[in-house]
């Protein structure tokens, strides 16, 4: 009698022994979608926001841009967890130790609850702080800002654990459910938010469906926090099948006797976790930096235009990002299990071949920005002030897209290996000693313009990639394997 071949068995060969070129495309772009699609839980926030009455309008914009970007360093931390985790399972599943695979599943879900109490309690309480001493924000920007924070970094679990099960679905060699999961999360986000943000209010012709809804469920109009509402539940709701499908079709969770903290496996984790969650808090640090930059710089309480514009802009570079991430998350699942496998010569091929599949899609993307970038900006804003210098940003940032997506697939390729503080070192040099004293100089030794800050952030991207390209072709990275395994 033949034996029977899961589906999780086939992609693994196919991993392993596939042809490269064609399995990394067929493996990554879904990931890549799925993550763009991720994106979309912000989109669809912004875009309703925008329909927002003119009054509300321009404060919103400015706050959720900042709201993100805070709420973003918890998820980043959060995400160096996944990480590690993808890195420890891929090595695992390579080699064939189902055992192993299980305890680091199980093992990190608990790193995962620790964060999602600690950083939804800080963040939530400190929510103020962040926005006016951190940030700099002013005005009404500031104070809707601040409410709006208070419940997305208070359900910031919901994020944190579906990236983390998403990661943990990939890492055993799963591309599709997880997008088919997300799919699903951004579909009951919209009907959700519908609902949430205009109650029974007025609400665009497009959207009054949600009115009757809203008056028979008794829900009030709640405006912008209505779509910080609508995301935290639609993220909890789609927790759930992320988990029967990871016990049913990998299961990956360990007999009831084996299910008590494990210190040896939690140290493993948090080993290779922290310099990866200490890389991604520089990468939008790096972020919250310029943000900041802009505030303080170029706004004044009664004019808060550039800050709206960076909140304008921060949606296609995190898009940008995003699908970097998806590249990566591919190359990390690739490089864990053909090191697990010993196949080094093939691990080593994954991030190039990746990063060129990247480049290509962020060649895409600046082509749509550039002939369609106002466009898109305006239906999130139709102020020409914001707009206009929405569209400096991407005149001159747009293009080191390219920058930003090779730095990442790259560095998730070695985090593959484990090597997270391989990857965390090119981060803290390439923000820390080029990117923070560009900038300051610029701005405050020069007196530089938006544009000339624009610029420094475009040199940063480019400076980024052309370190990961030079590490990641000495190859020592792949030493960090036998520590992750």
């Amino acid at each position: 009698m033949a034996a029977t071949v899961t589906p999780s068995a086939a992609q693994t060969s196919r991993i392993l022994h596939g042809r490269l070129v064609l399995e990394i495309g067929r493996f990554g772009t879904p990931l890549a979608v799925g993550m763009a699609l991720q994106t979309l839980f912000n989109l669809v926030d912004a875009w309703l926001i925008a329909r927002l009455p003119a009054s509300e309008v321009g404060a919103a914009v400015g706050a959720i841009g900042i709201c993100d970007q805070v709420a973003a360093l918890g998820t980043i931390i959060s995400f160096g967890v996944s990480t590690a985790t993808g890195a420890i399972l891929a090595q695992r599943k390579g080699a064939g130790d189902h055992a192993g695979v299980q305890r680091a599943a199980w093992q990190s879900m608990i790193v995962v609850l620790a964060l999602s109490v600690v950083l939804g309690v800080v963040g939530g309480l400190g929510a103020g702080f962040l926005v006016h001493d951190v940030i700099g924000a002013k005005g009404a920007v500031a104070d809707v800002a601040t409410e709006y924070l208070r419940v997305v970094v208070g359900g910031s679990f919901t994020i944190f654990f579906l990236l983390q099960l998403t990661s943990v679905q990939r890492a055993l060699g799963s591309a599709k459910t997880p997008v088919a999961l997300l799919v699903l999360g951004n579909a009951l986000n919209m009907l959700l938010a519908v609902v949430l943000v205009f109650g029974d209010g007025p609400a665009p012709a497009i959207l009054g469906w949600g009115a009757p809804i809203a008056r028979a469920l008794h829900i009030p109009r709640m405006g912008m926090m209505g779509a910080a509402w609508a995301t935290v539940i639609a993220r909890s709701l789609v927790l759930v099948p992320n988990v029967i499908v990871l016990a049913r079709r990998f299961d990956v969770f360990p007999p009831k006797g084996a299910r008590a903290p494990d210190r040896e496996e939690l140290a493993k984790i948090v080993r290779i976790a922290w310099p990866s969650s200490a890389q991604f808090f520089l990468r939008i640090s790096s972020m919250l930096l310029v943000n900041s930059l802009v505030a303080r710089f170029f706004t004044t309480e009664a004019d808060q235009t550039a800050t709206t514009a960076m909140g304008l802009v921060f949606r296609l570079d995190t898009m940008a990002l995003f699908v970097a991430m998806g590249w990566g998350n591919a190359a990390q699942t690739f490089v864990g299990q053909n090191l697990g496998a010993k196949l080094e010569a093939r691990a080593r091929s994954t991030g190039w071949i990746t990063a060129a599949y990247d480049t290509a899609t962020n060649v895409i993307l600046v082509l749509l920005v550039f002939a369609y970038g106002e466009a898109i900006l305006r239906v999130f804003d139709d102020e020409p002030g914001p707009v206009a210098i929405a569209l400096q940003y991407l005149r001159v940032v747009a293009p080191s897209y390219v920058g930003v997506g090779i730095g990442i697939v790259l560095g998730n390729a070695m985090a593959g290996a484990g090597a997270t503080k391989t990857t965390f070192g090119i981060d803290a040099f390439v923000v820390l000693l080029v990117q923070v004293p560009l900038c300051l100089v610029t701005l405050g030794v020069l007196g530089g313009t938006l544009p000339a800050l624009f610029r420094c952030v475009a040199a940063t991207n480019v400076v980024s990639a052309v370190t990961y390209a030079l590490v990641y072709a000495r190859g020592r990275w792949m030493d960090a394997a036998h520590l992750s395994a």
